[in-house]
């Protein structure tokens, strides 16, 4: 080095030595004495706090720009749909053309059915798949098709969801059923339920399943008594997202359970191979006529629903915290 810059090295040297060497009870006394809390502090004349507060304001703005949408769709149904509510909303079958009144109990009992089949069919067949996939070898070749698959179906649409149980199971049986619609439900809540089963089931520690590995317990053993109940919260969100994007599905329920304006049960037995009436179907439907009282029950019924979705989707975030706790 150039003598030039001996000095200046030495007195680099120096002040490290001194800081190195300087007493604990200095220290003790004076953590921050080497702190500049002038170059800390938020000045608006910063460039880059000037700039941070610009975008933290624009954010806001576009957050709630987002949220008009939604609240003003909420403060329609309620003022529209609110006025129609009563008992006889959820006792009474839907009414004729011109007739007043009427309700639509019946599209009430025949969606919690049809959600409750589609649930009862995916939920078993989705939550061992998920398991599967997060317990497959990474280059397992069925695990890679079986994601993929589940992948796509996230995007399929439901009207072809409906066509292909109007093929395989309306001309099969020879009509429209409430089974039907549970089965293009299913089709439709699947792709949900296996993808967070999956998510979920990994999230569980290694060291839980390695514990139970070395305790004795088979592979099967651990999947059911320790990573399924581990992982039973986040399995549950996806449960419940799935039931409530079903809950609101009207193209599938066109082609496979169509619509009926009578209750289910027929001589004090319930028939699920008929047409069956669900929200989603009667609010297309009743939209659509010239005639005052049907519009109302529509509005009616949407609010039902949003409220019955709503509901639905706490429930899933309710599970979703418990699973972030855990």
């Amino acid at each position: 080095m150039n003598d030039e810059n001996r000095p200046l090295r030495e007195r680099i040297e120096s002040e490290e030595a001194a800081f190195l060497h300087r007493s604990e009870d200095e220290a003790a006394r004076d953590p921050f004495g080497g702190v500049d809390f002038a170059a800390l502090e938020h000045s608006i004349y910063r460039p880059r706090t000037a700039f941070s507060g610009l975008l933290s304001v624009v954010v806001t703005l576009m957050t709630l720009g987002a949220l008009v949408p939604l609240f003003a769709v909420l403060i329609m149904l309620i003022w529209r749909g609110g006025r129609k509510l009563s008992t006889a909303l959820f006792t009474e079958l839907p009414p004729a053309p011109l007739e007043q009144g009427g309700g639509f109990g019946n599209a009430i009992l025949g969606t919690l059915i049809m959600v409750g089949l589609a649930t009862l069919i995916t939920v078993p067949i989705g939550v061992l798949t998920g398991v599967f996939l997060a317990q497959a070898p990474g280059g397992n070749k069925l695990a890679s098709a079986v994601r993929f698959s589940a992948k796509v179906l996230t995007g399929f649409p439901s009207i072809l969801a409906g066509v292909f149980a109007y093929g395989a199971i309306v001309l099969a049986t020879g009509g429209y059923s409430a089974i039907a619609g549970g089965i293009a439900l299913s089709i439709l809540m699947l792709p949900t339920i296996i993808l967070t089963s999956e998510s979920a089931i990994a999230m569980v520690p290694a060291k839980m399943k390695e514990a139970s590995i070395g305790l004795g317990a088979t592979g099967t053993q651990t999947a059911w008594m320790v990573l399924l109940p581990t992982a039973m919260p986040g399995i549950l969100t996806g449960v419940m997202l799935a039931v409530a994007r079903a809950a609101g599905e009207t193209a599938p329920l066109l082609f496979t359970a169509l619509f009926s304006n009578y209750w289910l049960s027929s001589g004090g037995r319930l028939n699920l191979m008929q047409p069956t009436a669900s929200l989603a179907v009667l609010i297309y439907n009743f939209s659509g006529m010239p005639f005052k009282n049907q519009v109302e029950l529509a509005w009616a019924a949407a609010l039902v629903l949003v409220v019955l979705v709503l509901i639905t989707n706490l429930i899933g975030q309710s599970f979703s915290r418990q699973q972030v706790q855990q």
